[in-house]
């Protein structure tokens, strides 16, 4: 049997990757995790809203909705045994108008099918019981829904993944891979100190650079690589107390969720996403777009006083879809689609990514036979 330097090498030290890398951990592998940036969770997982997701919304069947649900489960157990902070406040869903309140019926019977826990519907008079503050003509609650430290969990995913053994190596780009005979792979990896190493799996998961790095491994077909789009995000803070106590969505918009509310872990009010597509990296928050945000946010808080939000922050997500195209699946592509033994290539591994981490980690060891 050929010696390799690592068992596995994963490219990306977000959050996925980072699961990845500690899956494949607990399965007594030796793991090297590649990072570009001088830390780790500087991409995606850094730029988002920090929501645990309960499962609602995803296709019955679908990677999503499984691995939502799972993971969801498996992300409070890790919280509680890591000492990650975390707020299980539960979401409503709410209709803001008479017409919507007929989609309601929709997403609960959705979220049942997803096997959602304790899911129910509320009328106008329960909900302003549980958020006074609310406009309303109904709303579905998700008790299961909360906020948590992202940055604290990647911490303890890098903690138990070196306690096994393993590496996690920053300002370190992939520069590319090819595949051994008799199996495994020889990967580059550049920065400072530029290296060679060997591994018998490869798992990509770099989030926003998924497709560049899937074409730097050798006899990846090109025509199995998914287009790629940014969908832009950006977030408004609230100055002054938070409103409500739990999350606050409207139904989804076509492509996204919609610009929702939390109370984020400090106790402060942050509304966003919106949803723009872009060309480029570009992570600025327009403050022109105040007023349209004011506009939305009013739908279902119209106490929102005048002035009282300030830019914050813009994540983008690595999206298969353009705008008006159905949202896809998360692809986990495996030797049946590339043709490449060894190698799991993610894709479009966007919201509920950072809720799914764990499982997506759980499936990708399974789908490598380990």
């Amino acid at each position: 049997m050929a010696e390799f330097d690592f068992d596995a090498v994963v490219v990306g030290a977000g959050a996925v990757g980072l699961a990845c890398g500690y899956a494949l951990t607990r399965r007594g592998l030796s793991v090297a995790v590649l990072e570009k940036e001088a830390a780790i969770g500087q991409g995606v997982s850094s730029r988002n809203s920090e929501v645990v997701h309960g499962g609602l919304y995803y296709p019955t069947g679908s990677l999503k909705a499984r691995l939502c649900v799972t993971g969801r489960r498996a992300l409070y157990a890790f919280c509680d045994s890591h000492h990650v902070d975390y707020d299980r406040c539960g979401k409503l869903v709410v209709a803001t108008t008479a017409e919507e309140v007929g989609r309601l019926d929709a997403i609960l019977d959705q979220a049942h099918a997803n096997d959602v826990e304790g899911m129910a519907q509320l009328s106008k008079a329960q909900a302003l019981a549980l958020e006074p503050e609310l406009k309303t003509e109904g709303a579905l609650i998700s008790p299961q829904s909360g906020v948590f430290d992202s940055h604290g969990y990647m911490l303890a995913l890098q903690g138990e993944i070196e306690a096994g053994g393993g590496a996690v190596v920053t300002s370190t780009p992939f520069e590319g891979a090819s595949p051994l005979d008799g199996g495994g792979f020889s990967v580059r990896a550049g920065g400072a100190e530029p290296a060679g190493l060997t591994c018998r799996y490869l798992v990509t998961a770099p989030g926003l650079s998924a497709q560049a790095v899937a074409a730097l491994v050798e006899g990846f077909p090109a025509a199995r690589i998914p287009a790629g789009h940014y969908g832009k995000g950006m977030y408004f803070r609230l100055v002054g107390k938070a409103p409500f106590a739990r999350l606050i969505y409207p139904p989804p918009i076509p492509g996204a969720l919609g610009t929702h509310y939390r109370r984020d872990l400090g106790g402060q009010a942050v509304f966003g996403p919106d949803l723009t597509y872009v060309d480029t990296l570009d992570y600025t928050v327009d403050p022109a777009a105040q007023s349209a945000f004011e506009a939305y946010i009013r739908k279902f808080w119209p106490g929102l006083p005048d002035g009282a939000l300030t830019p914050d922050y813009a994540g983008i997500r690595p999206k298969l879809h353009g705008p008006g195209e159905p949202q896809p699946d998360f692809q986990l592509d495996g030797a049946e689609v590339h043709g490449l033994p060894g190698l799991m290539a993610l894709f479009g591994i966007e919201s509920p990514g950072l809720t799914s981490s764990l499982a997506i980690g759980e499936a990708v060891a399974d789908r490598l036979g380990l």
